[in-house]
């Protein structure tokens, strides 16, 4: 039962302004030592035109750690500000982003929910955090909204501050069975041996049972092993077993991914009919590129995400912000699926502000414009974004859900592209909220 527990805890594993009582709080200012390692507002985000104080929100991602580091996610919420403000600002009054670090840990996010409520912050947007039960009592006690989470932690799910713009890893795992299930033969899961580890191989199951495939043959791995030739051998072996399709192997162990990879790539050349799958955090461009891309392991390897692929022109928008704001700034990959969550949900927030128009923009009234009924388009990215309380899949355990859209990408001549439409059992973007409904994760 995942209940409270975090999701899958391994899945991923400047100048301030003056605050009106008085000076920061030197753990808040142990905290916020530079950009990249703490919380601040970088010169120039506050530029633009308007009366009154500005509208604050917060971004915070771990950066600068040993483990999951997404310093895109700050560095683009910074770059939407500029952009804004140098449009006019949100009803006429500037848009102040701060942003802070939560070191992959606890205390760094309880840390960083306490500075959001002491600032007064209107919302958290486009963040990453594995430690939901660190920051939230935080935020609901502020009544602060959390808009666009990464979807790494069932709580982002559950809690009725939160309004996720995709469906996390639920979406991306049963997504992912039931593109495999026509694809592939024998599928072998590589996944922590944990309880969160438990529920990865519940959601891959509930997508193969959808797609009319036995379940996943289920090898267990330590979280910080430091090679895994003996999975991949045991892996690829139960993959390649004397089926017409070929076999499958789904690696699904976090930070740890690229280290099994290597253990993969070795092991390989005796099942050279074995073709690796898995979930877009797992694996992005980059780490495709840094592989040996068309030479690489992942050639040929279905990958599923929340959004169409980077190239698509639906992301037109979001480059061009990103080069007219933030040109030369390396954090910034608008393929990175962090970034692109980040754009989407201060697309979000700009509707809900909109919306606000010269009203009173505190944290109340964004949460109540979210609750009555605002719907925010995002330019075909995701559907039509809108929270109630009677989602479909709250007897799934899933009551904030309102995006299970997944899109199946495939690896081809080195690069990451939109499979064609109807591979894998996939048709373009498939909505998985039946097949969600139908998962036994509680």
């Amino acid at each position: 039962m995942i209940g409270k527990r975090r999701f899958f805890s391994t899945f991923l594993h400047s100048s301030f302004r003056p605050r009106r009582a008085g000076a920061l709080s030197a753990g808040v200012v142990a905290l916020c030592v530079s950009l990249t390692a703490g919380c601040g507002v970088l010169p120039g985000v506050m530029g633009g035109s308007g009366d009154g104080d500005p509208v604050k929100v917060m971004t915070w991602a771990p950066q600068g750690t040993d483990a999951t580091n997404k310093p895109g996610m700050p560095a683009m919420a910074l770059a939407y500000a500029r952009w804004v403000n140098a449009l006019g600002g949100v009803g006429g009054r500037k848009l102040q982003v701060l942003t802070c670090n939560d070191h992959n840990d606890s205390v760094g996010a309880a840390k960083c929910a306490r500075y959001a409520a002491r600032e007064n912050v209107v919302a958290v947007v486009g963040s990453y955090s594995q430690f939901t039960d660190s920051y939230s009592a935080a935020l609901e006690s502020a009544g602060i909204a959390y808009i666009g989470g990464y979807g790494v932690t069932n709580d982002e799910f559950t809690g009725q501050m939160s309004y996720p713009v995709n469906g996390g890893q639920p979406a991306l795992l049963a997504g992912l069975g039931k593109a495999l299930a026509a694809s592939c033969g024998n599928i072998s899961l590589v996944r922590p041996d944990s309880a969160a580890g438990d529920q990865l191989h519940v959601l891959l199951d509930s997508g193969l049972k959808a797609g009319g495939h036995a379940r996943a043959g289920d090898q267990l791995a330590e979280e910080d092993a430091t090679e895994y030739d003996g999975q991949a051998d045991r892996a690829l072996r139960y993959a390649s077993k004397g089926l017409a399709k070929k076999g499958c192997v789904v690696p699904l162990l976090g930070d740890r991914t690229d280290t099994f990879v290597d253990s993969f790539r070795r092991a390989r050349p005796y099942f050279p009919s074995v073709r690796l799958a898995t979930v877009l955090g797992s694996v992005d461009q980059s780490v495709i590129n840094a592989t040996g891309g068309a030479a690489g392991p992942y050639e040929g390897a279905y990958i599923t995400g929340w959004y169409p692929p980077a190239s698509d022109a639906r992301w037109d928008a979001l480059k061009k912000v990103i080069d007219e704001e933030a040109f030369g700034d390396n954090r910034i990959d608008p393929a990175d699926a962090g970034v692109q969550t980040t754009w989407i949900a201060y697309t979000v927030l700009k509707a809900v502000l909109d919306r606000i128009g010269t009203g009173e923009m505190t944290a109340d009234s964004v949460q109540r414009t979210l609750d009555d009924g605002l719907r925010v388009s995002t330019g075909g990215l995701t559907p039509a974004l809108h929270w109630s309380y009677s989602s479909r899949l709250a007897a799934a355990g899933f009551p904030r859900m309102v995006n299970a859209d997944v899109t199946l990408q495939v690896v081809q001549n080195g690069r990451l592209v939109a499979a064609r439409k109807g591979v894998g059992g996939l048709d373009g973007t498939t909505d998985m909220t039946q097949t969600l409904e139908n998962a036994d994760v509680q």
